[in-house]
């Protein structure tokens, strides 16, 4: 319902980049480009600012994009009225996830929501659990999936699945078939940790220097950006890694790392369903809050969590 000028000029605003807005669009580049350049045209006004490393919003750019958020919130409230009509959600829904729920979890989520609700037009966006949260504040998603608290106490924050952090190896490493390693042997290997502002790297600093194992006592041999490149650098033999179990899946089956039991650290964590403070969502995220906090799975030990190690 909205005008496709006025929803490319919103995610170019939103995301600072006419590269990121063309990525979240599934456009290329220039057709970004061209949509910016015929909605200049037919406002006579120039709507950003090109001439430094980043994109930014002109004085009249801005005033539109009150106009044109306004406008696209109207018309998601008059879809959420009609689609009551006949009690089916309907709409747009812009989630966030962090890394490792974005890879792992949330795939086998939206296959069975989508199912359920064909009318939901859905977009995703990934980033550390940090960027996420800032999405959030920012109103450029409605709900985000993060691995860990936030830190922010402008966002509620409910758990929607439990998670483990656990050490891999290759297998080929000393440590393989040890029933548990002590603690401080930790600083005698080199690791592979998360980026800074990452949920997953919190968790593992925490837990460590609460176990009296601060991370300056550590070998940090490189911070990766995903859990799937720790995972490869572990298979690739350049250090032990945290990562969650909701992770290691395929990586266990077919053989190509093991898990590492460490005395006196068991690492778990929540993963959260994120939203602003205020009113409670309404429409297709209301039904998308509800289905995710109903995914908590049963594990083998009678709790909800990750599925056990082997």
């Amino acid at each position: 319902m909205e005008n496709y000028r006025l929803k490319v000029f919103r995610a170019v605003a939103e995301q600072a980049s006419f590269r990121k807005a063309s990525e979240w669009l599934h456009l290329s580049q220039p057709a970004v480009s061209q949509h910016i350049h015929a909605l200049e045209e037919e406002l006579g006004q120039r709507l950003f600012d090109r001439s430094g490393t980043r994109t930014s919003l002109t004085p009249a750019g801005r005033l539109l994009l009150k106009y044109a958020d306004r406008s696209a919130h109207v018309l998601e409230e008059a879809k959420t009225a009609l689609a009551k009509l006949d009690g089916e959600a309907s709409g747009e829904l812009r989630l966030g996830a962090s890394t490792t729920v974005a890879q792992y979890i949330l795939p086998r989520m939206l296959g069975s929501f989508l199912k359920d609700n064909p009318r939901v037009t859905l977009s995703v966006v990934s980033g550390n659990t940090e960027e996420i949260v800032a999405l959030l504040l920012h109103d450029s998603i409605t709900l985000g999936m993060i691995e860990g608290p936030s830190r922010s106490k402008e966002v509620h924050a409910e758990k929607f699945l439990d998670d483990r952090m656990t050490l891999i190896a290759p297998p080929s490493h000393e440590w393989n078939g040890i029933g548990s390693v002590p603690l401080k042997s930790l600083m005698n290997v080199p690791l592979l940790l998360r980026e800074q502002g990452s949920g997953s790297r919190r968790v593992v600093e925490q837990a460590l220097k609460k176990a009296g194992l601060p991370l300056a006592q550590l070998r940090i041999q490189v911070e990766l950006d995903s859990t799937e490149a720790i995972i490869s650098g572990v298979e690739a033999g350049l250090g032990l890694g945290f990562v969650s179990e909701w992770a290691i899946s395929k990586a266990l089956r077919l053989a190509t790392v093991v898990t590492i039991r460490i005395e006196n650290l068991d690492i778990r964590r929540e993963l959260t369903l994120i939203r602003k403070l205020g009113p409670a969502p309404e429409g297709p995220a209301a039904v998308f809050h509800r289905f995710a906090l109903a995914q908590n799975p049963p594990t083998q030990e009678g709790g909800k969590g990750p599925p056990s190690r082997r």
